[in-house]
């Protein structure tokens, strides 16, 4: 994993001043590019870089951002807890109301900034919490010993079976034979 000690940019240039936007009025759109380096999204998540490209669009209702951005993100494998730095792509599409008619996250004030900082955040938490993998054919780690399956093959009785499910294991020997 990457250091964490300061190598970073902070979330304040998602803070985008769409005043000229909101003042010209719905069916005007803007595209921004971002290719921004590592970057301390929120106190619990940095990311290697973010890049993509997102449309603005002025509606009725507020600003309407959609686009896509791909991250790289740090983390460990689920299945055998090794570092694995991973690039996550993930569709944008939020209306960010204005002027907010109640407190929401996704809203622009008065100050004409829209904050793309929890939007992100929120978006890759959720592919992050699917699990990510070293690799598609991850072993794991063995559930008696703790080896990791990648790197070695332990000694540990493989028919070992909890009794609950050991009803499948004779339906799947019965189709296998």
């Amino acid at each position: 994993m990457k250091s964490t000690s300061g190598n970073y940019v902070t979330n304040r240039v998602l803070k985008l001043n769409v005043g000229f936007l909101l003042a010209d009025g719905p069916g005007n759109s803007h595209e921004m590019a971002f290719n921004l380096p590592a970057i301390r999204l929120s106190d619990d998540l940095i990311l290697g870089y973010i890049k993509g490209v997102l449309r603005l669009s002025r509606t009725k209702e507020g600003i309407l951002v959609q686009g896509q951005l791909a991250v790289e993100l740090d983390d460990e494998c689920c299945r055998c807890l090794e570092a694995v730095s991973a690039e996550i792509t993930f569709d944008l599409e939020e209306l960010f109301m204005h002027p907010p008619s109640f407190e929401t996250e996704f809203s622009i004030h008065d100050d004409g900034i829209l904050d793309l900082a929890p939007l992100i955040r929120s978006e890759t938490l959720i592919i992050q919490s699917r699990g990510i993998y070293c690799r598609p054919d991850c072993k794991g780690l063995c559930a008696e010993c703790g080896e990791n399956l990648n790197h070695t093959t332990c000694s540990c009785e493989a028919d070992d079976i909890d009794p609950r499910m050991a009803p499948l294991k004779q339906l799947l020997d019965s189709m296998n034979s």
